[in-house]
């Protein structure tokens, strides 16, 4: 990785939700980038890249345990660039007043800028632009040798630079999409101001990914967690490629899977790879597992051990398995633990938060540091067919997390039918790829109604459409009132327990794309 870093970029995580969208953005526009947490032991020397960014974080540059720039980052000499906490960070390096609470602003803001020779905006000038904040500190003085470039129309910091020293500070997020020419400037900062190429791309990957099984696994054999989704396709189609036959693929039929998923899987799997497919039957376990459980962090938990105690049973069925592959991303990971940083968590997901502390077999996670669209990047080149690379994320806790409180077999059932039919009228009016992602959502509670005369007391469903880019930010999709009308009509009409139909109008954030 240090000779890529040497031609790229290198993005120091302080715990930011969107840390790895500045790596992402980077990518996006043919830079390497690669992410270190501000705790890495190796920051101690002056890093081997073009460029630095320093992340926003959650925490105040004020408090005595927050997280502090590394004498190497500013002793460089290279190009340094902070990002919201991250600009805080050079601004009281270099002696300057950062204090809470003088200018919070949350959100789209716009800018004006204030020096019209500003390096990091020639590309593209920022006099005008929206850009994201979020910030709850806010620099008051700035010291030489900064100076203000921009400031927002309540007139706080919106950006410094250095003069005579290519140091670069934005109280903004560049690397969220709500911010107009953020893309922009981040070129201008890797490629002009630092000399970083732009022939990276995420193909690149493959032969790097496989060599990493390869040597991971040796001679010995894994078990991949195959579920049929885009994440653990090509999470085998890679195993495939480095251990070959040595690779075996188990499917947990767990019961929470969309309308026969496990036999699409089945017939998808055998007909693309030449590797042994295993599924285990355990629906009833895992509903035992749920029982009397409503809290959602217990649901995943709960979802999680009963996963890998299923995966302990089988890997004794397979001589010489010593690793479990499983296709986990960033969003699971940043949403559930502190991986890189000091990283607030959201949530646990199955296969991070979710695991016990001592496992029977080592983890390979291939696509950890990947976004879905990295991903489908990497099983194109792969030869994947674009029908499987296109599919919706489906959450690894299933239609668990998609019926809020205790998970039962009868909800599971109006869950399963209500999503059948969302999906199936995307598909029927041209607008399943148009979204990012589509769900139906059971709520735990009643409401009354009218059918054939009789009053009725049942239950409702929510669905849910964004569109994204990444997952870590989504907006609603803006589908056709009728469409959604013809939805309820046929689910209320079609699905025994139903009997009214919601559509959720929330963005990520404030809220979660899964509701649980």
């Amino acid at each position: 990785m240090d000779d890529e870093l040497q031609r790229g970029i290198l993005v120091i995580d302080y715990g930011s939700q969107t840390t790895l969208l500045i790596a992402r953005r980077l990518r996006e526009i043919g830079v390497y980038a690669e992410i270190w947490s501000c705790h890495d032991s190796r920051l101690a020397l002056p890093p081997p890249a073009l460029g630095i960014i320093l992340s926003g974080g959650p925490a105040s540059v004020c408090g005595e345990t927050a997280p502090r720039l590394a004498e190497s980052v500013i002793a460089c000499g290279r190009p340094v660039l902070g990002i919201c906490y991250g600009m805080q960070l050079v601004v009281e390096r270099l002696g300057g007043t950062v204090a809470p609470g003088a200018a919070t602003e949350y959100g789209r803001v716009r800018v004006r800028q204030v020096d019209p020779g500003a390096a990091l905006f020639a590309s593209r000038p920022a006099d005008g632009s929206v850009v994201w904040m979020s910030h709850g500190d806010a620099a008051v003085t700035v010291p030489e040798p900064l100076a203000v470039t921009a400031r927002t129309e309540n007139g706080a910091v919106a950006a410094v630079e250095a003069r005579g020293r290519p140091l670069f500070g934005v109280q903004f997020h560049p690397e969220v999409t709500h911010t107009e020419h953020g893309r922009e400037w981040l070129r201008r900062f890797a490629c002009d101001l630092c000399g970083a190429a732009d022939a990276w791309s995420a193909a690149n990957l493959i032969d790097e990914k496989v060599a990493a099984i390869a040597a991971a696994v040796g001679d010995d054999r894994a078990i991949l967690a195959f579920s049929g989704g885009v994440d653990s396709t090509v999470a085998a189609a890679l195993g495939s490629r480095a251990i070959g036959r040595r690779l075996v693929c188990i499917l947990v039929d767990n019961g929470l899977l969309r309308h026969g998923e496990a036999d699409q899987v089945r017939r998808c799997f055998l007909d693309r790879f030449d590797v042994e497919l295993r599924v285990v039957e355990a629906q009833q376990r895992f509903l035992d597992a749920l029982a009397g459980v409503g809290d959602p962090e217990a649901k995943r938990k709960a979802i999680g051990k009963t996963f890998i105690d299923v995966f302990e049973q089988e890997a004794r069925r397979v001589e010489g398995a010593r690793f479990l592959v499983q296709g986990t991303l960033y969003p699971d990971v940043i949403e559930s633990v502190s991986v890189r940083g000091p990283a607030a968590a959201i949530k646990s997901h199955h296969n991070v938060g979710g695991l016990p502390g001592q496992l029977p077999f080592a983890l390979i996670e291939p696509l950890r540091n990947l976004f879905k669209d990295e991903v489908r990047q990497l099983g194109r080149s792969l030869g994947i067919p674009e029908a499987l690379l296109g599919r919706h994320p489906f959450p690894g806790p299933g239609l668990a997390v998609r019926i809020l409180g205790e998970v039962t077999a009868d909800k599971l059932a109006i869950a399963r039918a209500a999503d059948r039919i969302f999906i199936e009228m995307l598909r029927e009016h041209g607008l399943y790829d148009q979204v990012w992602q589509a769900l139906a959502v059971l709520l735990p509670v009643r409401t009354v109604g009218v059918m054939g005369d009789a009053r009725t007391y049942d239950a409702v469903v929510a669905l849910r459409a964004v569109t994204s880019l990444d997952g870590m930010t989504a907006d609603r999709a803006g589908l056709p009132i009728a469409f959604l009308g013809a939805v309820a009509d046929r689910i209320v009409n079609g699905v025994k327990g139903v009997s009214r139909v919601v559509y959720d109008l929330t963005s990520k954030p404030p809220a979660t794309i899964e509701w649980e």
